[in-house]
């Protein structure tokens, strides 16, 4: 926690403090202050993606950044431009950082939001890896899914330049990159802070008024929702329009040369690496509203005199950036489809841009739609009276921001796809919030301050309101699961090809790339084919019986889930590590798996069974002469939650369902009867979001507090000897309480499975003449080789 929450920030915010400072030198005068770091971040954006542009020079983008930074930071303290620091702006900026933090932090790891809704922060991290050290060069990485992940985006132009920072700053820190997607939108979140405290200033001229304002819009209600989907580009997005608009004034003020081109220009050229030409959206009413602007006011000549140095900057600094690996178009594939959803349910609301939508969930309706829209109308016309004010106090950058990010965000929600006008919304929306709070803030300060600042409490509620409801119901990734993930890619780095069977993207397209790891249902370079024919689908659980024995001659290492119905993988296969999550196994070098034929046996709950003799003897047949090899495998204990005794809102998912939807606290009350005694590992399907606890004849076996799972899989609570006969089980779910994520919507629960505790399940090794030895035992399968 302590390296991603405070070295990481820190780090992250000292260079873009130096590039921010010699950005200031280059220029020549000075920048605001609340402006340097957010400049900073934009000189960040561009110098890296100068260097990775090319992946020859990639690996010396992070050594040019620290460079860029030191010298600014010599160049001010030679300069003697340290100063004093505005505490409420930078109180504003830590509060922010604070809200965005706040999922993460109170739930005691350093884990990630947006685990099952949305998968892309898995292609966040591939890039960063990749991106830092070889730019979009693919050449060198052996068929796996984080090669495939790669091949989908990098050789298209796919834009990488929001991305940029976190990889420097990841380069620099000890912690893999998994851990530090969440500082760094907290981060960037402080620094667009910084920039709408600038922003209000004309009409908000109370520092600590100005601050609650900057604190308020920089978490707009859908901008931090898609935060709490891993929206590392929305933020981004957001933090660079709010940057040009206050940039770009600032150059048509000052008199022409490139020196005084360079915010502005950089400002614009981040963006453009960040969105790539789609950035244009909002560059072209920015800019074009300020052109528009200095031509009425001082000439064609005065607008050509800034224009042409603005523009000769970003081409030289944009182009290679933007243009390597080719031109992404804002135009193709399903971003202007209107049936192109992603993982919204439908096209969301459009008053969602104001800032205020109590959900904990963006894309459903508001949980109390009548204050609802009573608080978005009244922010609504709060921006209205603060366009008034702004327009009085002649507040053009405040103006233009709101303008801008404006026609861009609209545009891009009517002529796109639903899916990518949600995150031109998200990243549009502090412009209409910021104006709003400041509009109520100045009518408090010049016309009533008992009205204004009710109205301004009010927006500031709705806001945290909104965002204390996604507090609630945020999806973490499982920290202590990932990391062992990581720990496997780390002690099996070139012992590939690995094949993961869940469904788990964070795992094949990062941390286990070093094991060339590829997911039996993800992204992938070779056919993996199953026994009933085709290949798995995308997010299914393929068990190991279920793959034609062909594909196995590809993989050398396996990492399996923890699971009962996990089978023993093939003979050929010996355990090498065993985890609280996950199991590894491996062939010995050299080891030629060939197998004439494979009898699976049992089924998803009971992966053994007593075979036909019939078909044991028709496999050996098909071997004369050969070897048999036969997994033994004692039966589940099987207990179906709809059949225990459970609270009246613990719901069937469907009719003869072996699970149940937990709509409360409450205890299942289950008897079971256990045939061998033994001890047994305890396991239910699901996921929970608050404490799950399980007990034996009154004895507690174990408890797991938070763990969300992909479909099939199951959360392990403990382990336990239990006697031949009748036992009393009892499972309890726990309420929801004040930590990040205990709310949402209930996840089903059940099966229990009680597994015989068996790390490496025997396998029996018999000439196929001696088959009928087999017939009547309980086995996971059999295997014949010639």
């Amino acid at each position: 926690m302590f390296v991603a929450w405070i070295v990481f920030p820190l780090l992250l915010a000292a260079l873009c403090l130096g590039c921010g400072l010699l950005l200031e030198a280059a220029v020549g005068r000075r920048l605001p202050g609340a402006l340097l770091a957010p400049a900073g971040f934009a000189v960040v954006v561009v110098l890296a993606g100068l260097f990775t542009a090319r992946g020859e020079i990639a690996s010396l983008a992070t050594p040019a950044v620290v460079v860029a930074a030191l010298a600014g930071a010599a160049l001010a303290y030679r300069a003697k431009r340290w100063g004093g620091v505005d505490g409420w702006l930078l109180a504003a900026a830590l509060g922010v950082f604070a809200v965005y933090a706040a999922p993460v932090v109170l739930s005691g790891e350093p884990t990630f939001t947006g685990y099952i809704k949305l998968d892309d922060t898995a292609t966040w991290m591939a890039f960063v890896d990749r991106v830092m050290d070889h730019g979009r060069d693919l050449s060198g990485l052996e068929p796996s899914s984080y090669r495939s992940t790669l091949e989908v985006n990098l050789p298209s132009g796919y834009p990488v330049g929001a991305f940029l920072p976190l990889g420097v700053g990841a380069q620099l820190s000890p912690s893999d990159v998994a851990w530090l997607m969440q500082p760094y939108m907290a981060t960037m979140a402080g620094l667009l802070a910084a920039v709408l405290y600038w922003l209000a200033r004309p009409l908000v001229e109370s520092r600590p008024l100005r601050a609650l304002v900057a604190f308020g819009a920089a978490q707009s209600a859908l901008l931090f929702a898609y935060g709490l989907w891993g929206g590392i580009k929305e933020i981004a997005v957001a933090l660079g329009i709010a940057l040009l608009a206050a940039l770009a004034p600032l150059a048509a003020k000052a008199e022409g040369g490139w020196r005084n081109a360079l915010p502005a220009a950089l400002a614009t050229t981040s963006l453009l690496v960040m969105v790539g030409s789609g950035g244009l959206v909002w560059v072209l009413p920015l800019l074009g509203l300020v052109a528009l602007a200095l031509w009425r006011s001082r000439g064609f000549v005065a607008l050509l005199t800034r224009a042409a140095p603005l523009a000769l900057v970003v081409f030289v600094f944009g182009v290679p950036a933007v243009l390597a690996g080719g031109v992404f178009s804002p135009t193709q594939g399903g971003l202007t489809d209107a049936s192109e959803l992603g993982n919204l349910i439908g096209p969301i609301d459009v008053f969602q841009y104001v800032g205020i939508w109590p959900n904990g969930d963006f894309r459903f309706n508001p949980i109390n739609q009548p204050l609802t829209v009573f608080l978005v109308v009244l922010a609504f016309a709060s921006a209205l009276a603060g366009v008034w004010f702004a327009w009085r106090r002649r507040a053009w950058e405040l103006l233009l921001y709101a303008a801008g990010a404006g026609v861009g965000s609209l545009a891009v929600f009517v002529y796109s796809s639903p899916w990518v006008g949600a995150k031109a919304l998200a990243s549009g929306s502090p412009s209409i919030l910021v104006m709003a709070l400041a509009g109520a803030a100045a009518f408090a300060i010049r016309v009533e301050k008992v009205f204004g600042a009710t109205v301004l409490a009010l927006i500031v509620a709705g806001v945290l309101w909104s965002n204390a409801l996604g507090y609630h119901d945020v999806s973490l990734a499982p920290y202590e699961q990932l990391r062992e993930l990581e720990d496997i890619g780390g002690e099996f780095a070139g012992a590939g090809p690995t094949l993961l069977t869940e469904y788990q993207p964070y795992g094949v397209r990062h941390l286990l790339r070093a094991a060339d790891a590829e997911g039996a249902s993800e992204l992938r370079t070779r056919p993996i084919p199953l026994v009933e024919g085709g290949e798995a689908e995308k997010g299914e659980w393929v068990d190991t019986d279920r793959i034609a024995p062909e594909a196995w001659l590809t993989y050398r290492t396996l990492v399996l889930r923890r699971s009962p119905a996990q089978s023993r993988p093939p003979a050929s296969y010996a355990p090498v590590r065993h985890g609280d999550f996950y199991d590894v196994w491996q062939k010995p070098p050299g080891d030629e798996d060939v197998v004439a034929r494979r009898l699976p046996l049992g089924d998803f709950y009971q992966p053994g069974a007593v075979p036909d003799c019939g078909q044991v003897l028709a496999l050996a047949a098909s071997a004369p002469g050969g070897t048999l090899f036969a997994a033994e495998r004692s039966a589940n204990v099987v207990a179906n939650l709809p059949e225990a005794m459970v609270p009246a809102d613990w719901i069937p998912t469907e009719r003869g369902s072996p699970d149940v939807v937990p709509h409360g606290p409450g205890t299942a009350r289950l008897r079971v009867r256990v045939r061998v005694a033994g001890t047994y590992d305890f396991f239910v399907q699901g996921s929970v979001r608050n404490p799950l606890e399980v007990s034996a004849d009154g004895a507690e076996v174990g408890t797991v507090d938070y763990q969300l799972n992909a479909g099939q899989q199951f959360l392990y609570l403990g382990r336990a000897s239990l006697s031949a006969g009748p036992h009393q089980l009892a499972l309890t779910l726990h309420g929801q309480s004040l930590a990040p994520g205990s709310g949402g919507p209930p996840e089903p629960i059940g099966p229990l499975v009680l597994s015989p505790a068996a790390a490496d399940p025997p396998v029996r090794e018999l000439p196929a003449a001696r088959a009928e030895k087999l017939c009547g035992r309980s086995l996971d399968w059999v295997e014949a080789r010639p």
